[in-house]
């Protein structure tokens, strides 16, 4: 029976009857019994068969389903050879959720979407082949990186490697705005052509001069950020994928703009329809300045971006705020206006209790922890990405006079639980995938947008990061909110930091070049490694989290050293290496708890447009496991940024924290709840200083789970998560 008419399956059913206890126990086999329904109704009678192998991928290329090329820079013998080793691998779903999701979203299917021409150790196949660019070592060290579900790439890249019809591999991107109307033009263009190839674009708005201000001498005639965030909002409407997809974009502005106040109302349940914006995402960067004015009960002032660039000589988003703020206050060139600082903060807070937004975006803690030479000021659709952007001079036919560079996000992640399961191809499996990621920004086409492709060809920007965090945990019973999770986070993104180096170091030496601005950055000099070389912080200490990381080559101190060196003399390819993503459908394909924060429920219940209700249960779960498999919403965000902050210490862009709150909090959880368990204005306050203090770069959504069981905030970001 065709995929198109199938009709009295089971698969469904049995897989609901999981959230029906028997005997107060989860029949966590109903599930298994719906995976093997699947195959056998659906997958098994409805797949695309040919004599050999060959003979299906030489259909295929002919059908132009795939692209020829790739495929000719390896013999027949060996592509045959791979495809019976994955086969012998005996990969299965964990869940049926993994296997629906695979077949549903990321299986390629016949013109008519009638039969499955691949099944996973295709997909597979087809990302290794392609990435390994003729390597056949790369080649095989990715394919079983991927069939072992240790590595996953970017949903992107996945979905689309290796076929003729197919989207772009990255999907992410950060724009920024100079003060001029040719830029937001030329902006809106880019921005335009992005959101078509189905593009999530982050937008820097800080320097745009604020409502009322002078142009050209004139007092009162500029509207400010919120017409042109109207403008972005309509753009991303438009090019939406001729509405197979919302277009997505988020746009950032500085806390200390003198528009911040009208910036956040856009978002307000019950703001007025010409300024409201309904689907595009807001951002905040914060300097410390700010939660020293907050701590003090101050009086803050907001500077006008106009004056700011014209008396320092550069954008208002690249002036040092904390450092430079007494002498913008004292200087009566700079006009500026007075807010109460906390009235400020509650206004924020309101806000994400509201909405879940604005993203926080701590620059000064992005900043004194970057590498590289230069300022960054904003971020992307997930707040993990965080890379130096230099700023176009353009013409006033919109040509650039001077080129600068933006950023494409180029992703992957590995997957905790089976990475620390292979723990001799720890190293060589990181090396696989900073090839891969290397390769797919080298291959990118990224030519409508030419300060994007400049910024890609000069940096070669990565982000490899990690999912299934609590996956791991929970199977090594560790509670989530322990002293050893924190430990264990800490090494595992210590071993990623270093062995990411290791692989960059050796692309530039094999390539014979570094990233542009290697002899400015912290890499050139050695200070990046002090840390690492001065005192052995980041081994583990209990002798449970030692335990784990037995058989897995751990740096010592002399290895630290002595990859300064070799890094100080050849050099880094990679600008920037790791970023950790907010994950979608592809942590259920990989059978493991989404990015690195807790679970949200034992049992998830997933909305699946037509099909209605699959349920999925957390990865490994059993009677053994229960108890460390509790909610995110059921834990002291503390611990979470606690979890975070471990992380964050060897991550050199930023990583998605979600923070996960309850309307009426659990009694107990938080100190400070006397009077009333509902969650207030001043619970978030408190956990964003506290984030600030643990050196969390960037908060991501604040998402609410409401007394009437709905959820504010939820991620509706498909653009850029793994």
């Amino acid at each position: 029976m065709s995929l198109k008419q199938l009709k009295d399956v089971t698969y469904f059913k049995l897989n609901n009857e999981i959230n029906i206890p028997v005997n107060g126990a989860i029949p966590l086999a109903k599930d298994k019994e719906a995976i093997t329904a699947f195959f056998k109704e659906n997958v098994q009678p409805n797949r695309f068969t040919a004599e050999t192998y060959m003979d299906k991928l030489n259909w295929l290329v002919k059908e132009e389903y795939l692209e020829a090329e790739f495929l000719a820079l390896y013999s027949p013998e060996f592509i045959t050879v791979l495809r019976k080793e994955l086969a012998a691998f005996e990969f299965h779903f964990d869940s049926f959720m993994a296997a629906y999701k695979f077949y549903n979203q990321y299986a390629m299917k016949n013109n008519d979407g009638s039969l499955y021409l691949e099944d996973f150790e295709d997909r597979v196949l087809m990302n290794a082949l392609y990435m390994a660019d003729g390597s056949e070592k790369l080649a095989h060290d990715l394919a079983f990186a991927m069939i072992n579900r240790r590595y996953q790439p970017a949903t992107p890249t996945f979905l689309n490697a290796g076929r003729k019809r197919r989207g772009e591999f990255v999907s992410c991107f950060l724009l920024q705005l100079t003060d001029d109307m040719n830029s937001i033009g030329r902006t809106i263009n880019s921005a335009l052509q992005l959101s078509k190839n189905g593009g999530g674009v982050g937008l820097n708005l800080t320097n745009l001069r604020a409502a009322g201000a002078p142009i050209k001498g004139y007092d009162g005639v500029a509207a400010g950020v919120v017409p042109v965030m109207k403008l972005f909002e309509d753009s991303f409407s438009y090019a939406n994928q001729l509405g197979q997809r919302q277009g997505a974009g988020v746009v950032y502005l500085s806390i200390f703009h003198p528009d911040i106040m009208q910036f956040l109302s856009t978002k307000k349940e019950n703001a007025d329809e010409k300024i409201r914006v309904k689907t595009l995402s807001l951002g905040v960067t914060v300097p410390d300045k700010f939660y020293e004015l907050v701590k003090k009960g101050e009086t803050m002032y907001l500077f006008e971006p106009y004056f700011v660039e014209k008396h320092y000589g550069k954008p208002f988003s690249e002036v040092d705020l904390t450092a430079e703020y007494d002498n913008m206050v004292a200087n009566p060139d700079i006009r500026k206006t007075a807010i109460s600082a906390r009235e400020l903060e509650q206004e924020l807070s309101k806000l994400q209790q509201e909405s879940g937004y604005p993203y926080v975006i701590n620059v000064d803690t992005v900043n004194a922890a970057n590498p590289i030479d230069g300022v960054i000021s904003m971020s992307n659709l997930c707040s993990e990405i965080l890379q130096v952007q230099t700023p176009s001079v353009l013409n006033d036919d919109q040509t650039y006079k001077t080129l600068g560079t933006d950023v494409a996000c180029n992703l992957g992640s590995t997957n905790v639980l089976n990475m620390m399961t292979s723990a001799d191809e720890f190293g060589s499996s990181v090396e696989s995938m900073v090839r891969a990621l290397t390769f797919i920004s080298e291959t990118s086409n990224l030519d409508t947008v030419p300060t994007v492709r400049k910024g890609n060809d000069e940096m070669h920007a990565i982000g490899l990061g990690a999912m299934g965090l609590h996956s791991f945990l929970a199977k090594n019973q560790i509670h989530y909110d322990s002293k050893e999770a924190v430990e264990f986070t800490s090494v595992y993104f210590m071993l990623l930091n270093y062995y990411t180096l290791v692989a960059s170091n050796k692309l530039a030496v094999e390539k014979g070049s570094s990233f542009k601005t290697f002899e400015k950055s912290a890499y050139a000099d050695g200070s990046y490694f002090d840390k690492y070389v001065s005192h052995d912080y980041f081994a583990a200490v209990s002798p449970k989290v030692q335990a784990l990381f037995e058989g897995i080559d751990v740096p010592s101190l002399a290895d630290w050293a002595a990859l300064r060196e070799t890094v100080k003399a050849s050099g880094l390819y990679n600008s920037y290496r790791m970023a950790v993503a907010p994950n979608g459908s592809i942590s259920y394909i990989n059978d493991c708890s989404s990015s690195i924060h807790p679970i949200v429920n034992r049992i998830e219940e997933r909305q699946e447009k037509k099909v209605g209700k699959i349920y999925y249960p957390a990865a490994g779960l059993s009677t053994e496991t229960i108890p460390y498999y509790k909610s995110a919403y059921d834990t002291d965000m503390r611990a979470v940024i606690d979890v975070y902050a471990a992380a964050t210490e060897h991550v050199d862009q930023g990583l998605s924290l979600t923070l996960f709150m309850r309307s009426t909090l659990p009694e107990g959880l938080y100190e400070w709840k006397v009077a009333t368990n509902k969650m207030t204005t001043r619970d978030l306050s408190i956990l964003r200083n506290y984030a600030f203090k643990k050196g969390i770069k960037t908060i991501y959504y604040v998402r609410t789970f409401t007394d009437d069981q709905e959820e504010v905030g939820a991620n509706q970001c498909e653009s850029c998560v793994i």
